[in-house]
């Protein structure tokens, strides 16, 4: 084997260390997966920082879709047809959401630009009975995912994790593995490559 065959497979191999990590974790960015992470819950996904502090991070998997309305999950609620997504493998027996309506809705977070976390599940409720509350201002997470302190950037120090931005029409309306693309080739080039390589390494 030559020298320079050597030389090339190690720069491929690089392609898959992430080097510009230089943005930290905080509310309102996003974790991409590395292209080979096989979590059930994490493969392939973006995950919104709503929380992270010195307790450690929470945040949700914005494109893990699944094929319910929130009222046919929740005894009572009104009916919308809003995204419902795994948030994550922590507490799968609670229900989170994020939106648009920090404005009109109390007790709610601002997460990053006119994207809000959480408020009263009273005035939730009336606004979408009312029906001033639409499908595309708010989605819905069941359970999410969470890092105790120093967990988080271990996991990106190991390559797992790409730390990014995200724009609120990403953050509303992305909700499957072409969230996961699409935010990957307003990147780097050597982290559009990841959007080329199959889920499973084996299969190139």
């Amino acid at each position: 084997m030559s020298c320079h065959s050597s030389a090339s497979m190690n720069e491929n191999l690089d392609f898959f260390k992430i080097q510009h990590n230089d943005l930290q974790p905080q509310r309102g960015r996003v974790l991409i997966a590395e292209p080979f992470l096989q979590d059930s819950y994490f493969k392939r996904s973006v995950v919104l920082i709503t929380e992270h502090d010195n307790k450690g991070t929470v945040g949700f998997v914005l494109n893990n879709p699944i094929e319910f309305r929130i009222d046919e999950m929740l005894k009572g609620f009104p009916l919308i047809n809003s995204i419902v997504s795994v948030g994550g493998p922590v507490h799968t027996d609670t229900i989170h959401y994020i939106h648009t309506l920090g404005h009109v809705i109390p007790e709610c977070e601002e997460i990053l630009d006119q994207v809000y976390w959480g408020g009263d599940i009273e005035a939730i409720k009336s606004g979408i009975k009312d029906g001033w509350i639409k499908d595309y201002q708010i989605r819905f997470f069941v359970g999410y995912s969470s890092w105790h302190p120093g967990q988080l950037e271990r996991e990106i120090s190991e390559n797992s994790w790409l730390v990014t931005g995200i724009d609120t029409l990403d953050v509303m309306h992305g909700s499957d593995v072409q969230l996961w693309r699409s935010i990957l080739k307003k990147e780097d080039v050597r982290y559009q490559m990841w959007t080329r390589y199959p889920e499973d390494p084996a299969w190139n």
